[in-house]
């Protein structure tokens, strides 16, 4: 029996249920990758998940989202991947490991010159950031655009697709006024703290009283609502989260006179359902990547026996850029 070293939570709660142990190695379907974890991130659904309250995972599990490798084994129908070669994954039961399971539609190669550091912390933000506006809201060149939590993973990121892609102006809204510099540096034009009154007023002001014509929220709640006072005609509200633990409750009568959208988005589900339209997704993250539209601010790396130490950090809301894991094979 071949062990391996992984992360579990046993109890959901806090970060003492959280176990550096020895696990069997996976094995693999047909259709599958075994994967040499050299890097995998931290992200707030980690959080969420070990609470209990983002997924219904049976416990003990393995938490993470994404990790980047090289490839240790090919399932017998597996054609787009050979061993040997560098990818980034999502995998099936967690990322927190020194080796990973993943399908061969969820797992993409990367170019050599894209480093495993990079690689294995742009997947979720990266993905999201280009799905919400491309397939989503459909940004259009010269677009107006409102980003909250605009200092986190996915908002630095979000800024930079947006900016890539043609945005004309980028706004971003942060809860702290320390995290303001953050969301300048990663692009945006003008940045304002949410907790300092009614943001959709300077927004306006911003804007010639006309609004943006895209609102990326991730937060819910009293935000979602006054997102939709600076919400242009025919403008797209995106929700894709809400870390504020609510929704917002909107009046929909104020839609169809205004010609605006309200639209939800799940990277998770789409992995679930919808996993080859990704495969286009990586093509262009990786060539935004390279070009240097999209820049992963790295604030941490940890070896994988501190993931605790990582989760406090995140739940901290004092971490800045992604935090990493890596594992004894890097």
């Amino acid at each position: 029996m071949i062990t391996i070293k992984a992360i579990i939570v046993e109890q959901f709660g806090s970060t003492e249920h959280m176990k550096y142990v020895d696990i069997e190695i996976p094995p693999i379907g047909p259709k599958q990758v075994l994967i040499r974890v050299m890097v995998t991130s931290v992200n707030f659904a980690d959080v969420k998940a070990r609470y209990g309250n983002k997924r219904q995972e049976k416990l003990p599990f393995i938490p993470g989202l994404e990790a980047s490798g090289i490839v240790e084994q090919v399932g017998d129908k597996v054609t787009s991947f050979f061993v040997g070669q560098r990818v980034m994954a999502f995998p099936h039961n967690g990322s927190y490991a020194e080796y990973i399971i993943a399908d061969e539609s969820l797992t993409f190669a990367i170019p050599d010159h894209i480093s495993f550091d990079v690689a294995g912390s742009c997947g979720i933000v990266s993905f999201l950031s280009y799905k919400l506006f491309t397939d989503v809201a459909k940004l259009q060149d010269g677009d107006k655009v409102l980003v909250h939590s605009a200092s986190g993973g996915v908002g630095t990121t979000a800024i930079q697709v947006a900016k890539g892609l043609g945005a004309k102006t980028i706004i971003g809204t942060v809860g702290d006024e320390t995290k303001i510099p953050v969301a300048v540096e990663a692009g945006a034009d003008h940045v304002l703290c949410y907790t300092n009154g009614n943001f959709s007023l300077k927004v306006n002001e911003l804007t010639d009283g006309n609004g943006v014509n895209i609102i990326l929220d991730s937060i819910g709640g009293e935000i979602t609502e006054q997102s939709m006072e600076c919400l242009a005609n025919y403008g797209r509200l995106v929700v894709f989260g809400n870390s504020s633990g609510k929704y917002g409750k909107l009046q929909m009568g104020e839609l169809h006179s205004s010609c605006r959208s309200v639209l939800g988005y799940s990277l998770g589900t789409t992995r679930k359902e919808q996993p080859e339209v990704l495969k286009d997704t990586s093509l262009q993250v990786m060539r935004m990547l390279a070009n240097g539209q999209i820049k992963i601010k790295i604030g941490k790396k940890l070896p994988l026996k501190d993931a605790a130490l990582a989760h406090q950090l995140i739940e901290s809301r004092k971490s800045i850029g992604k935090i990493l894991l890596y594992t004894e094979n890097s």
